[in-house]
């Protein structure tokens, strides 16, 4: 079993990265802006958008959840890391049907909005609205590429839709 301080220190990583706050948010994005900028060597002016989209990054909210739609993969499929592996709990429905095979995540109920932000309740949410062939993907490489992939054309609607 986890040790309390432990389970603490995992909280409180999962609540740095997903917390609501648009401020923090708004300064990892204005600095992530900045140096896709660097990186491309062009004038501070620049729209930094575009210029994510060159480089196929992700902006910071959807990178926060690829980190955690790929740490519950690994957790669903390894085991490993056994702190986050305890935390999920597959969603087993009492009758049979055809979502059965959806591999849908159990997501515990919570009263407070740090709650919400906790790896038990932020990764079977995140994990939950990915689409099912992302979902049943069996290598880590794969995953990964589809996650990314379908989170950048849900950041950049424009850009996927492009002539």
């Amino acid at each position: 079993m986890i040790s309390l301080e432990l389970w603490h220190f995992i909280n409180y990583i999962t609540y740095l990265l997903m917390q609501q706050s648009a401020q923090a948010v708004a300064r990892l994005q204005r600095a992530q802006h900045a140096l896709v900028r660097v990186v491309l060597q062009q004038h501070s002016r620049a729209r930094s958008t575009p210029l994510m989209e060159q480089l196929h990054w992700l902006p910071i909210e959807w990178r926060i959840r690829f980190k955690l739609a790929t740490l519950t993969y690994k957790a669903l499929h390894t085991g490993r890391p056994p702190y986050f592996a305890d935390f999920i709990q597959r969603h087993i429905n009492p009758k049979s049907t055809r979502s059965s095979s959806s591999q849908l995540l159990f997501v515990p109920r919570h009263n407070l909005s740090f709650g919400s932000r906790a790896f038990r309740v932020s990764a079977p949410k995140v994990w939950n609205i990915l689409p099912l062939h992302i979902r049943q993907l069996q290598s880590l490489s794969a995953f990964r590429h589809h996650l990314k992939t379908h989170y950048f054309q849900l950041a950049y609607p424009a850009f996927t839709n492009a002539p």
